[in-house]
């Protein structure tokens, strides 16, 4: 971002109307310089500010959606090296091959894996969300395949170095969006030119950086933003350090050639398949836009999506639980009520267990800013009148008949506040660790 939040504030129309989703033009000018808002959500704008924050407000690496709907991947709109730095913005996308070579059943089961492999986990649904179709010279099966991806949900990855093939793959799958795989120096002519017609991302695979280089440029020239790119490097050194040159030069050089997110292929760098897991997992943190594995089972994309999930959150922003009342395997007005904090990993250890007590409870999440239970006391934010005050306005007095409240082990310091607060209710304290609750409310039910 080359403008500060004042710049882009004297740019901005003014009017407070709230229209861009912010309560100020000030709150969005801030938000803009911290790349953590969109320049068109502003429906104002003049044309002359437009055009003059439009190239201040781009991130230093190009970024754009491939695929639709909730299957949709965001590549790209980095704006640092390292995670501690600020954060990093959007996840990788994991793709699994499928090529015409594979019997109808072979790409049955791959379809249905990206379907099946999806894991909750502090309230967000894991799952990969891409299929990368291969090109094997069988024409007809290979469209075959891509009317059978373009009918399911998950983002597509168009693999073919043929043109005319890719014309008719691209009519019936551009409406999804699909990557385009790859505009390379043989081929970038006519690869440009059906990027540009279907208005598609196009992958551009080049010998060697400096060959990838003056693809872009030249495709730049034709008039094609949305890139991504491919170094060719099939060895995990070189990928692993092409990984790093890109992101450097983008963000440290601003050289707008390499401005780009990258795809890799750790399908294509070993034939086993727990080696290729851990490229990938090499290359969720340094820096691939889009990973491509031969296969997905259970055992190798969990662990990869766990450790998406660790990389790609904000390290200066605590998840959190939504506050509320959670019922847990179907509660009624004679079951337990339970609190706690809104930390996520929290939230879904305490209801983790309680649903494996297989006792019907009430779990009350209360909004303590993403602390944990002793780290929320300890602030003031999880004490007696704090908790009381949110058991009166949760409602819960509406859903059951009793008036037993059970608190965290660790929070047994605000009993007696608590009992002040709660006139009528009788506290009870629970175990301290959450492992300890299914035995706890099975008491509760004998």
């Amino acid at each position: 971002m080359g403008l500060t939040g004042i710049q882009i504030f004297k740019l901005l129309p003014k009017t407070n109307c709230g229209e861009c989703g912010f309560p100020t033009c000030l709150a969005f000018a801030m938000a803009l310089a911290a790349a953590k808002a969109e320049l068109e959500k502003c429906p104002t704008l003049p044309d002359a500010a437009k055009e003059q924050l439009s190239e201040a407000s781009a991130p230093p690496i190009r970024q754009f959606t491939i695929g639709t709907g909730e299957y949709g991947v965001k590549v790209g709109g980095e704006t640092v090296m390292f995670r501690h730095e600020k954060t990093f913005f959007n996840k990788p996308g994991l793709a699994v091959l499928i090529t015409d070579a594979m019997d109808d059943a072979e790409v049955e089961r791959r379809f249905s894996k990206v379907a099946e492999l999806q894991y909750e986990r502090v309230g967000l649904n894991l799952r990969p969300e891409m299929v990368a179709l291969k090109d094997g010279g069988n024409k007809d099966r290979y469209l075959n395949l891509v009317k059978k991806a373009a009918s399911r949900d998950p983002a597509i990855i168009l693999m073919s170095y043929d043109a005319g093939v890719m014309k008719e793959a691209l009519d019936s799958a551009a409406a999804k969006k699909p990557l385009i795989y790859a505009a390379t120096r043989e081929n970038v002519d006519a690869f440009g030119a059906l990027a540009k017609e279907s208005a598609c991302p196009l992958a551009v695979k080049g010998q060697g950086l400096e060959e990838v280089a003056a693809l872009t440029e030249k495709l730049t020239g034709m008039g094609i933003k949305d890139m991504i790119l491919d170094s060719a490097s099939r060895g995990v050194k070189e990928s692993f350090a092409d990984q790093i040159i890109i992101r450097r030069a983008a963000l440290q050089s601003r050289f707008k050639p390499l401005g780009f997110p990258t795809i890799t292929f750790p399908c294509e760098m070993t034939d086993n398949i727990m080696k290729e897991t851990l490229i990938a997992s090499l290359h969720i943190a340094k820096y691939a836009g889009i990973i491509v594995l031969s296969d997905f089972e259970g055992e190798n994309v969990f662990p990869l999506l766990l450790q998406r999930l660790n990389i790609y959150t904000d390290p200066q922003r605590p998840m959190t639980t939504t506050q509320g009342i959670y019922p847990i395997n179907n509660p009624d007005t004679n079951s337990p009520v339970l609190v706690t904090c809104n930390f996520s990993l929290t939230y879904f250890i305490v209801s983790g267990e309680i649903e494996n007590s297989r006792v019907p409870a009430w779990l009350l999440v209360m909004d303590t800013e993403g602390l944990s239970v002793m780290t929320a006391w300890a602030a003031g934010k999880f004490v007696g009148d704090a908790v009381g005050p949110f058991i009166k306005k949760s409602g819960i007095e509406e859903k059951v008949t009793h008036k037993k409240l059970i608190i965290p082990g660790y929070a047994a310091a605000i009993l007696g506040d608590l009992e002040e607060e709660l006139p009528g209710w009788e506290i009870m304290i629970g175990p301290r660790e959450a492992g300890h609750l299914p035995g706890y409310l099975k008491l509760w039910k004998s």
